[in-house]
């Protein structure tokens, strides 16, 4: 079962902290903005500002600041100001016992699926795949965080994943997020995927053979036995995207359709404008006929 914090109440506090690269000033104050907009009391890591490369700050004072809020029982809910490239370097130091003895939701996706997993694998800890750019995005949050109830989510038929389908339902804890960071974890804790429904989103950085051999790994990795389901969220920059006659349409039928699953695609979730928000390891339900995803609460 997973671990799940109460829900979010006018006058909490909540912690802004940078686990990966750093965000710009200007953002973290409008997250300020836009959290002290729900009634909350909102404050900031000591280091959510620094920068160190193209990270916010030194890997031990990422850490700390991730752990100090755990620690810190004023704290109801951790916020990632932005994803981008770091939080894998810290996964290994995360304090698993405070999230165990006092659940917080964590709230962010791209980079920090490294958190969402490892929190999943070692605390069994409920979270937010989501963020606040966007009022869209910053009321799906909201809901998740403060109302302790199932969130269902339609197939968008615009979407470029919508197409990918495979029929059937399929039940179990939503585990995933981003596609490279979920494979960047075999053979480094990734947790075990038998009995889940697995969520993957992503953005074109070079082309299909990237996706395809993302893909593959996991297969061959033996990482997808067991799953129950695949939902997709986003792939942002495949749009009108083509190498040799195939579309990414053609590599997730190829590579997903012969995993004998339930596959939802056309979800709202990952890179791109204003997303929606889901939880992530609470139990999930995909009706690929209905074209649906629906997830217990994150928070209780």
């Amino acid at each position: 079962m997973p671990r799940r914090a109460p829900r979010l109440r006018p006058g909490d506090r909540v912690r802004l902290v940078s686990p990966a690269s750093c965000p710009d000033r200007e953002w973290v104050a409008e997250s300020v903005r836009i959290l002290q907009g729900w009634g909350l009391r909102v404050e900031c890591g000591d280091h959510v500002l620094d920068r160190w490369g193209y990270m916010a700050g030194r890997d031990e004072d990422r850490l700390a600041d991730l752990n100090d809020a755990f620690r810190d029982p004023g704290v109801r809910a951790v916020i990632a100001t932005r994803g981008g490239a770091g939080a894998y370097r810290i996964v290994d130091g995360i304090d698993h016992a405070a999230a165990q003895a006092d659940p917080k939701p964590v709230v962010g996706f791209s980079d920090i699926t490294n958190l969402h997993l490892a929190l999943w694998r070692h605390a069994r800890l409920a979270g937010v795949h989501g963020c606040l750019a966007g009022d869209r995005a910053a009321g799906a949050v909201r809901t998740l965080l403060t109302e302790a109830a199932p969130v269902t989510l339609q197939r968008d038929e615009d979407s470029i994943t919508a197409a990918i389908q495979a029929p059937g339902r399929a039940v179990g804890p939503l585990v995933g997020g981003n596609l490279p960071t979920v494979v960047g974890f075999i053979g480094a804790g990734l947790p075990d995927l038998a009995g889940a429904v697995l969520f993957l989103e992503a953005e074109r950085t070079i082309g299909l053979g990237q996706v395809d051999r993302q893909l593959t790994h996991l297969i061959r990795s033996g990482s997808l036995r067991g799953v129950h389901g695949v939902a997709l969220g986003r792939f942002t920059g495949f749009d009108g995207y083509t190498d040799r006659g195939w579309t990414l349409r053609d590599v997730l039928r190829d590579r997903l359709l012969s995993l004998g699953v339930p596959v939802l695609g056309g979800l709202e979730l990952g890179h791109g404008p204003d997303p929606l928000a889901v939880p992530l390891g609470t139990t999930a339900t995909i009706d690929a006929a209905a074209g649906t995803l629906t997830a217990e609460p994150a928070v209780r």
